[in-house]
């Protein structure tokens, strides 16, 4: 099979389609032919060679797929070759197949193409985990997510509406606010211009975010307890602002908060599987109900997976890229 490969760490030109070995399915995996892949930050960060993955893993990037059954490997039930499926990936979503575990699997959702679907794992699952099983956002609450037209936050935005969240967000744009608004974010804040803690305080009389989906790390640290209400929770999933910040743990008493941080990649198979099967459970209800959708800003071919890190990397895009195979 063909996959694109990273011989030496780089920039996008480190991306090479090569011709590789094809993958087998091991006890409780199954094998994927795929359709489309989707970008993650993640895949920028292994292309650097910031970013390993997992022992006994693909070492190809790619965090999530779509495709056909192939093959299904031992002790595999309850799937059949031929079904159309998505899946998270701890890697090789680059490429014309890879083996995944079976807990790891999603049908695809009804009204959504098999090549969208590509677009859905990783963000729904990333979502669902910290949003709802660990800061347990409910409704009447307010959501405040950074990055709100990225790929996370778009499916952030729909699914806490879904629920019945207020939800606030910060971009660097106005097109990138208004796709926010046109999702139903109900606080519209541009980063270069305000300030996210004052933005937040005046929607909220006062009272702060009582959930934050933090892409920033240290850079938004000590302003995020500030713009955390009393009880609030602050679930950090990504480190764009750097490592390391001062955390006024004061504050944090004061609010009665909680920080988490989460990563779904280096997870246990058995945790994974879990998170699928909550967001099986919860969210493909939403998109088969036509309440949640894939928001997809382009696609390119999978030969093209450099051209599509330099669009991530100038973060003009709205939603996902995909890598598809014709």
């Amino acid at each position: 099979m063909r996959a694109i490969t990273i011989p030496e760490p780089g920039g996008p030109e480190a991306l090479v389609w090569d011709e590789v070995p094809d993958p087998v399915p091991g006890e409780g995996e199954v094998l994927v032919e795929v359709v489309a892949g989707a970008v993650n930050r993640a895949d920028l960060l292994q292309r650097q060679g910031f970013y390993d993955p997992p022992p006994g893993t693909s070492p190809y990037p790619g965090l999530e797929c779509s495709g056909r059954i192939a093959e299904l490997g031992p002790g595999v039930s309850g799937w059949a070759v031929g079904d159309e499926v998505c899946a998270l990936l701890a890697g090789g979503g680059y490429a014309e197949k890879v083996a995944v575990p079976a807990g790891q699997l999603l049908p695809v959702p009804e009204g959504v193409e098999l090549q969208q679907a590509a677009a859905l794992p990783e963000v729904s699952c990333t979502v669902w985990s910290n949003v709802f099983m660990i800061a347990h956002l409910r409704p009447g609450e307010t959501l405040l997510v950074h990055g709100g037209a990225s790929g996370i936050g778009t499916m952030a935005i729909q699914l806490a509406k879904a629920v019945g969240a207020k939800v606030a967000v910060t971009a660097g744009s106005k097109e990138k606010l208004a796709y926010c608004a046109d999702l139903g974010a109900d606080v519209l804040i541009n980063y270069r211009e305000q300030d996210f803690v004052e933005e937040i305080r005046t929607a909220t009389d006062g009272a702060g975010a009582d959930v934050i989906l933090d892409i920033m790390g240290a850079k938004y640290l000590d302003r995020n307890v500030k713009a955390l209400a009393t009880n609030g929770r602050i679930a950090v999933i990504g480190l764009q602002g750097g490592v390391k910040g001062e955390l006024n743990l004061a504050a944090l008493l004061g609010k009665r908060a909680a920080i988490t941080a989460t990563s779904l990649r280096a997870r246990p198979v058995a945790e994974k599987a879990a998170i699928v099967a909550a967001v099986r459970e919860h969210v493909w209800p939403l998109i088969s109900g036509g309440r949640v959708r894939p928001v997809v800003d382009r696609e390119l071919p999978m030969s093209e997976a450099a051209a599509a890190h330099r669009v991530l990397e100038e973060s003009g895009h709205i939603g996902k890229v995909l890598l598809t195979l014709p």
